[in-house]
């Protein structure tokens, strides 16, 4: 354990402290350019430009096990892409993705070898965290599953990115961490809302449409009303639009925070850019999430100048569904409001659970992880559960993991929003108690999204969900008036050492 400290140590001296401006770094270089010449000369560009990425790849691969929260970011940054990636070039960077969380949690096992302190985890959530990846890994023997390999394939996002809960908590040591964090995924979703918007407004790239006419069902979900739907970076345009949708009311609440008016001006424009966007991606789901989510934050914010402020954005909402329009955007927004409209939708997903109802409750174990959806249909087709269309992340689980699984998974839904919300209201520092508001509402509407669409799971989501549900779990730690309640129950798990209150400007 010596060595590999002592190794973590020459690693950050070699690169951090003298930047490669030694010896070594003169030859890893050199040899750098030299590999890379001899290989465009005598193999071509292409295999030339996979080196550039391995030679730059490897090095903050490596930097990822030594700066956890740099590690954070880099995962941060490929969720976002790693769709958009897929349409220009096949590799594979969604394992990549997944192995990093996993060598990344595993340099935390292999420094707490050494430490002995696991109090960075300590909590109820954590307790859930365990138990919903426990049940997960003990589908792989499910014997209702027809195929394992396809249990492979799933686990990875369901329950495999969780590791990344533990590895935040680690990283969290300071509210500073945590506010970079937040910065970080507002600065990705300013991006990924502007790219959409360039989508709308210049157009696609020819790689994008060559990407959607690849697919003939494809092109049918996202050519409606006589528009192409944008989708950014994303796979689809309803996970765009509910990424879009949350983002933009945590930046509502984070315009109302005591924070620096630079950054309440960038919030400003990133939810104008994110409203837009989501009304181009043309998904109703989203489109319904942003009064659930201001209903909830003015519940949990129950002040009068909010209950008017709500009260003035329903009005207007309201006036603004009620005009007629030939707007073929306009008139998909409101389409989302008027029964009639979305009644064959409701209905035909109403008889598709109707159907699968007695097999869920034949099943408490469910029918295997990939069951269902893409991976079914890959490796278990013309199955029952395979041709079975679930549209619902709440569905899914229940056929996937039975209704057991589905009473763990929101338990562990309840938990995190328990918490959440206990820490909102006991917390005393401004900054810590808007933070806390904006990942509540934010929490709320993915859950209320999981039921008509697969919400929490996707990525980037499924990423921004598990960073947020670590920061739940660590801010309160910064509060120096924080005091928790006298609960054994609760300061079994919960009790953990004050930390120095960073100074930070956000």
């Amino acid at each position: 354990m010596n060595l590999f400290r002592s190794f973590q140590d020459w690693i950050h001296s070699q690169f951090f402290l003298k930047k490669l401006n030694t010896p070594l770094g003169y030859l890893l270089i050199s040899m750098m350019g030299i590999a890379m010449a001899f290989i465009i000369a005598n193999m071509g560009i292409n295999y030339g430009f996979l080196v550039f990425v391995m030679m730059v790849g490897l090095p903050m691969f490596m930097l990822c096990l030594f700066d956890l929260p740099f590690g954070i970011t880099l995962i941060l940054i490929v969720s976002f892409l790693v769709n958009f990636i897929k349409k220009y070039i096949d590799v594979p960077i969604g394992i990549a993705q997944d192995a990093l969380v996993f060598l990344m949690f595993f340099t935390i096992i292999i420094n707490q070898v050494r430490e002995r302190d696991w109090r960075f985890a300590y909590h109820p959530i954590s307790y859930w965290v365990v138990v919903w990846i426990f049940y997960n890994m003990i589908q792989g023997i499910n014997p209702n599953a027809a195929s394992q390999i396809a249990w492979i394939y799933t686990v990875r996002s369901v329950a495999g990115l969780i590791l990344l809960y533990f590895v935040a908590c680690y990283a969290f040591s300071s509210l500073e961490v945590i506010f970079k964090t937040i910065k970080t995924i507002l600065a990705l979703v300013l991006i990924s809302a502007l790219y959409g918007l360039k989508q709308e407004w210049i157009g696609f790239s020819d790689t994008e449409m060559a990407w959607l006419y690849s697919n003939p069902h494809t092109l049918e979900l996202f050519y409606q009303w006589g528009r192409l739907r944008i989708f950014s970076f994303f796979s689809d345009p309803t996970t765009y639009g509910i990424l879009m949708a949350y983002i933009s009311v945590m930046c509502g609440i984070l315009l109302l925070g005591p924070y620096r008016i630079g950054l309440k001006i960038v919030s400003g424009i990133t939810i104008i850019s994110c409203i837009l966007a989501m009304a181009y991606a043309g998904s109703r789901t989203p489109i319904v999430l942003i009064p659930v989510g201001v209903i909830f934050f003015t519940v949990l914010n129950f002040r009068k100048e909010i209950i008017i402020a709500a009260g003035v954005f329903f009005v207007l909402g309201t006036g603004f569904m009620l005009k007629s329009s030939s707007n073929a955007v306009v008139y998909r927004i409101q389409s989302a409001f008027v029964l009639k409209n979305s009644q064959d939708v409701v209905d035909v997903r109403m008889k598709n659970q109707a159907l699968i109802q007695p097999y869920i409750q034949r099943n408490p174990f469910g029918g295997g992880l990939g069951s269902t959806g893409l991976w079914g249909r890959r490796f278990s087709p013309g199955t029952f559960l395979a041709e079975f269309d679930h549209d619902s992340g709440f569905v899914r689980l229940a056929v996937e993991v039975g209704w057991l699984g589905l009473l763990i998974y929101m338990i562990f839904i309840f938990q995190c929003m328990r918490y959440g919300i206990y820490y909102y209201y006991r917390v005393k520092d401004p900054k810590i108690k808007n933070i806390y508001l904006a990942i509540n509402s934010a929490f709320f509407m993915l859950v209320i999204a999981s039921y008509p669409q697969e919400a929490i799971l996707q990525v980037p989501t499924s990423i921004i969900f598990y960073l947020l549900l670590a920061a739940i779990v660590k801010m309160k730690d910064f509060d120096e008036n924080f005091k928790e309640e006298e609960n054994p129950h609760v300061q079994q798990f919960v009790q953990v050492p004050k930390f120095k209150k960073a100074k930070v400007n956000f």
